[in-house]
């Protein structure tokens, strides 16, 4: 007898197909890319500077100022042109961190198992007993949280939630023939791991990527709105929320202009991922040439 070959992971392009006929991904990919293009575009279209006064606080909208200003006076649409891309980039870098992180230290110790996997999945364990937004704070309190910080706080918050999914996935994996087989035939225990491992878990991992990015855009402005992340006066969403919603009543775009952006960013994502998710759980790989 023989023994089984590894099951082929989805392919790239099988997924990207099942994916571009998913309506969620669809609707999703145009609501965050039409959001990364002001992103991009935003700073080259503003007619201010972000920290330029162009009138007094809480004008109401005018042909100069469309949305009008804010409480000291600046134009809301500039700063909310110019304010976008700090939220992204944190969020993408902290997740992206956060989950390689994990996802190595839950391979690490789905495979090696005995004390290495009690060692560090009890350690785990203890950091995912703080919910996200109070780790985050916690790592706030200890250090000052600079612009090159906080995509690190971020990741730091998400690796014990990351090490769990890669762990559950991965320990069904390293138990199966190929994996076995290639151990019998001497492969290097890192081989084993990138070429074997890693490619039959990459589906949730992705998935779980996904859903993270969506998470961290919300904490991410909560930290500039409760005041431990970006600081004025920088442009950001979060901190626009903040810094207007004393005057909500009176010039109520510098609050609901920012807060409709990071939905749509948030609402756009996680479509993206709950698509992958159908997709690749309609993907049968033997049906497909």
């Amino acid at each position: 007898m023989t023994r089984a070959a590894a099951p082929p992971p989805p392919t790239s392009a099988l997924v990207l197909r099942r994916c571009l006929r998913e309506p969620r991904m669809r609707v999703g990919m145009a609501l965050t890319g039409s959001l990364l293009l002001m992103i991009v575009l935003g700073p080259l279209l503003a007619a201010h500077a972000e920290g330029d006064i162009v009138g007094a606080p809480y004008t109401p909208p005018s042909p100069g100022s469309p949305l009008g200003t804010d409480y000291l006076g600046e134009d809301v649409l500039s700063r909310v042109l110019e304010g976008g891309g700090s939220i992204v980039w944190i969020s993408c870098v902290g997740t992206l961190i956060g989950t390689v992180v994990g996802a190595a230290i839950g391979m690490l110790a789905a495979y090696s198992g005995g004390l290495l996997d009690e060692l560090l999945m009890r350690a785990m364990d203890v950091l995912r007993a703080f919910p996200p937004l109070v780790l985050i704070l916690l790592l706030v309190s200890m250090v000052r949280a600079g612009t090159g910080l906080m995509p690190l706080i971020v990741a730091i918050a998400w690796v014990p939630q990351v090490v769990r999914i890669t762990y559950g996935a991965a320990r069904e994996v390293v138990t199966r023939e190929f994996v076995e087989l290639a151990e019998t035939l001497g492969a290097p225990r890192r081989w084993i791991v990138r070429r074997e491992v890693l490619p039959n878990i990459m589906t949730p991992l992705m998935v779980d990527f996904g859903l993270r990015l969506t998470w961290s855009v919300g904490i991410v402005t909560a930290m500039s709105f409760l005041g431990v992340g970006l600081q004025p006066p920088t442009a950001d969403w979060g901190l626009m929320i903040k810094e207007n919603y004393q005057g909500l009543t009176l010039q109520p775009w510098g609050v609901v202009v920012p807060v409709v952006c990071v939905a749509v960013f948030t609402f756009g994502t996680n479509l993206m991922a709950e698509g992958l998710s159908r997709a690749v759980a309609r993907i049968d790989p033997k049906a497909e040439s």
